[in-house]
């Protein structure tokens, strides 16, 4: 059967995006919306979150999804005032530069619970709703490039989002009989207000070396990336790793050189 234009749309489903109070979270909301879902936003910051679910006609939960109680409140809340959430997006997560040597075990269990535990309960948790219900459903993680190479300052952080990319692929093997999709998706610099909180956004003028596609990412971008593995577009597609980088993963090394344009090999002189 050819595929419709209703492949792309999300009319009458109920979606989660934590975390969606800002940057790449707000960015998936307001995307999941203006395709025609009803978003609830999980977010601690409770004037975020009830922004953004004024502005799309969405729910706002103030929730810490690293607690299993609130998560557990906030699905119950999800369920009885939208419906049963189809789409689930865990984007909630954070980072701080930490040299690995001077690395603390609380400094490391805080960004684990942060940045990978937490993707484990809300996925978990929703999924045994969607198998007792019989559901089918989509659930797409936000790993990061640094999941995928080394990280040097966030050792934590790395290990944590290479984490996520390894649970994507077992939970979408464990959850395909019951209709349940998990993909992940895997930015690399895109414009939020958490990469001004760490003192990145300095870097974004290395983005027309650093980046094949020459520019840092938008979080729009992120959307309709996430749109499409929330639709049917990507039915048959699960388990999956998207880079939504610009190139950077494929470029491995290689960098734009700043005066001639052409590829070099190693980190390019200055501009």
């Amino acid at each position: 059967m050819a595929l419709s234009r209703n492949a792309a749309a999300l009319d009458g489903r109920v979606a989660v995006v934590t975390g969606g109070g800002a940057g790449i979270g707000r960015g998936i909301a307001q995307a999941f919306a203006e395709y025609g879902a009803t978003v609830a936003i999980w977010e601690r910051d409770a004037e975020t979150a009830e922004a953004v679910a004024a502005e799309i006609g969405g729910l706002a939960c103030v929730i810490d999804v690293r607690d299993p109680d609130q998560v557990d409140a906030a699905l119950a809340r999800t369920v009885d005032q939208l419906g049963v959430p189809t789409v689930l997006v865990n984007n909630a997560g954070g980072t701080f530069k930490s040299p690995f040597l001077d690395t603390s075990v609380n400094g490391w269990d805080s960004l684990i619970r942060a940045n990978l535990t937490q993707v484990l309960l809300c996925t978990q948790r929703l999924a045994r709703t969607l198998v007792d219900r019989g559901s089918a459903g989509s659930i797409i993680n936000i790993s990061s490039i640094e999941g995928t190479r080394a990280a040097p300052g966030y050792a934590a952080y790395a290990a944590a989002k290479a984490g996520v990319i390894n649970f994507t692929k077992t939970a979408a093997l464990e959850l395909a009989p019951h209709r349940i999709r998990v993909n992940c998706l895997a930015p690399d610099f895109t414009l939020t207000e958490g990469l001004e909180r760490i003192g990145a956004v300095e870097s974004m003028a290395n983005a027309a070396n650093n980046i094949p596609v020459g520019r840092a990412g938008h979080v729009d971008e992120m959307g309709g990336a996430a749109v499409f593995l929330a639709t049917e577009l990507s039915a048959y597609v699960t388990g999956q790793t998207i880079h939504v980088d610009g190139g950077t993963s494929a470029a491995g090394g290689w960098y734009h050189h700043p005066d001639t344009g052409a590829y070099i090999l190693g980190a390019p002189g200055p501009a």
